[in-house]
């Protein structure tokens, strides 16, 4: 049973973010608001948690941060949601020291440019820039992508784009709450729409419009769910049954296994979007398997070195 907390947090939203979605003048409001207040710099309390270290990528501003414990090697590349037209947020920047703290990882976080003043050739050009300046210093078993919302649209994007281009990508992907199918042809999300506290469909073809840049929102680059699903790592996928994006999670998951992926799916009933970056008790679970999923990744990965080290002896 959801919590009490989860409770309050999807009344919040119903009554302060759904208009931004059930309608596109709502998400033009939205986004207007959002460039007059947006602050993307780490906060305070989190800059002073961790060592934080700022550069540029391809003309993108890119923040690397590392617990004051210091790193295992592990390398993290987070990609902050925002229907690709809004700005990093505090909750994002929490979960980001939470992920380095546990697993010594170092956490680069790139401050990608925002739609609709940047398309999506533009926003994964500049990904992409970051993905083989990454691969210069960091070996891809230990690189893990991670994502919320339109960040796990990208990663999806990223790892297919890498395999097109010929570079290696990461050990694993985590996603939250992503987009897998922006052209929202799913018949089934519209039940689920009625009762999601936060996205709406109007609001969600206007972000795609602004984003794509004139591409078909059913083009791979866009809706990840119609690429080449094989070339991907192994996927955690978390997501709730109040979220619109839900049901094509399901389809995802399924076409991903098809294509010989491993894919977890971690479902939360009753939570809504990005539920996993919010301070409630189901949060705390979701955060704790990401936590042992990327570890797992690792794990696999020195058995499989030994393992071909042996046969190479």
């Amino acid at each position: 049973m959801p919590s009490f907390k989860s409770h309050l947090f999807a009344f919040v939203l119903k009554h302060t973010r759904k208009k931004s979605f059930a309608s596109v003048d709502g998400m033009h409001a939205r986004l207007k608001a959002a460039r007059a207040t947006e602050d993307f710099r780490p906060p305070r309390t989190i800059a002073q948690r961790m060592d934080i270290a700022e550069r540029a990528v391809d003309g993108m501003r890119v923040y690397e941060v590392r617990p004051k414990a210091g790193v295992s090697g592990r390398r993290i590349v987070y990609l902050h949601g925002g229907a690709y037209l809004f700005e990093i947020t505090a909750h994002h920047w929490k979960l980001i020291a939470e992920m380095a703290e546990r697993l010594s990882a170092q956490v680069t976080v790139p401050i990608y440019p925002l739609a609709p003043e940047a398309k999506a050739e533009r926003v994964i050009g500049a990904c992409m820039a970051l993905h083989r300046d990454v691969l210069a210093t960091t070996a891809p078993r230990d690189l893990v992508l991670m994502g919320d919302s339109a960040g796990g649209n990208m990663a999806l994007v990223l790892s297919m784009t890498a395999a097109r281009e010929g570079l290696p990508g990461p050990a694993g992907l985590v996603l939250i709450s992503p987009p897998v199918d922006l052209s929202l042809a799913n018949p089934a999300i519209h039940e689920v729409e009625r009762r999601d506290p936060w996205l709406g469909v109007p609001g969600a073809e206007e972000a795609t419009r602004l984003y794509a840049g004139g591409i078909d929102h059913a083009d791979w680059r866009i809706s990840p769910l119609y690429g080449d699903l094989s070339v991907l790592a192994p996927v955690l996928v978390l997501t709730g049954t109040r979220d619109l994006l839900n049901p094509d999670t399901h389809v995802f998951a399924a076409r991903a296994r098809a294509a010989g992926v491993a894919v977890e799916v971690l479902e939360e009933p009753g939570l809504f979007h990005v539920w996993p970056l919010l301070d409630m008790p189901e949060a705390v679970r979701a955060r704790d398997r990401m936590v042992s999923f990327v570890k797992d990744l690792a794990a696999t990965a020195s058995v499989a070195s030994r393992s071909g080290s042996a046969v190479a002896g």
